[in-house]
């Protein structure tokens, strides 16, 4: 397989399949081929089961150089101790390739696992005291965390490297940018569907919009930049889903990537939809070849 060169940071975001313990001989191998391609990271998922997931050490071992960083480990689900342990394994053993995301997921989760959801930033707050008075343990420039509005931002800005957003505009990008100043790093997650059909685009969109349009963290952000009921709910209006989710021709979807790092990005993890719970692995090949040269 050639190798295309990115010129930009571009990543993969993925979840279910590279979490899958059952899939593990499967992930490997492809992330060996994530690799090759040029992408410069793997995010994923670190779940709702407790502590941090073997599969971020799987996936290390597998390759040479290609980052891994979780999107997100949950502050509800991993303790500081725990993410501070499997940090120094992991860096131990691949050093310099795992960035911890770290974030306060959403009411739903927490409380579906008989936890009480209050005051999430202040428990953010909390936390990252408990990780720094560890030893070792997680460098500040080696973790960044899941923030979307102002105090989470300026925490991210502060206290870690950076911003890993989730289910955004390139309108939040521009302000998240503006918010974090020139330095800290900003990922913003883009979901994409490589699909020209309209009807068959938008109904994969949305049936991954649907889980996020019902979370009031993705929704309260969404409305701080004008989208109202109208666009939010039942499914989304077309005019959202394609603001959030950019579909067509590779080419089509690789500039609406480009609009991101226009907008301050400087790594965009992409996670690819329609894949029916497999890895979409020629839809990386097509989307590194557009990146490539």
């Amino acid at each position: 397989m050639s190798t295309p060169t990115t010129p930009r940071r571009l990543s993969l975001w993925g979840g279910g399949p590279w979490q899958d313990p059952t899939r593990v001989a499967e992930a490997r191998e492809v992330a060996a081929e994530v690799e090759e391609l040029g992408f410069a990271r793997l995010w994923f998922s670190g779940g709702f089961a407790p502590g941090i997931l073997p599969a971020f050490g799987e996936l290390l071992s597998a390759t040479t150089s290609l980052g891994v960083a979780s999107g997100i480990v949950s502050i509800w689900t991993a303790t500081p101790a725990q993410s501070a342990a499997a940090f120094a394994d992991l860096e131990r053993d691949h050093p310099g390739r795992f960035l911890l995301g770290l974030g306060n997921s959403h009411a739903p989760a927490v409380e579906g696992q008989g936890r009480a959801y209050e005051k999430p930033f202040t428990r953010t707050v909390e936390y990252l005291d408990q990780l720094d008075a560890l030893s070792p343990s997680v460098p500040a420039d080696r973790r960044v965390l899941a923030a979307l509005g102002p105090k989470m931002l300026d925490l991210a800005r502060t206290r870690t490297a950076g911003a890993h957003p989730y289910f955004t505009t390139v309108e939040h990008t521009v302000s998240a940018r503006e918010a974090l100043g020139p330095e800290p790093l900003l990922a913003p997650e883009v979901a994409v569907v490589l699909e020209t059909d309209p009807s068959r685009a938008r109904a994969i969109a949305r049936e991954y919009a649907a889980v996020y349009l019902a979370l009031p963290n993705y929704t309260n952000n969404l409305r701080r930049f004008g989208w109202g009921d109208a666009d939010l709910l039942d499914g989304g209006s077309d005019r959202a889903i394609d603001a959030l989710i950019p579909w067509g021709t590779v080419e089509q979807v690789a500039a609406r990537l480009e609009e991101q790092f226009a907008a301050g990005a400087d790594e965009v993890p992409v996670q690819v939809l329609g894949g029916g719970g497999d890895f979409p692995r020629e839809q990386f090949r097509l989307l590194a070849e557009a990146f490539a040269g």
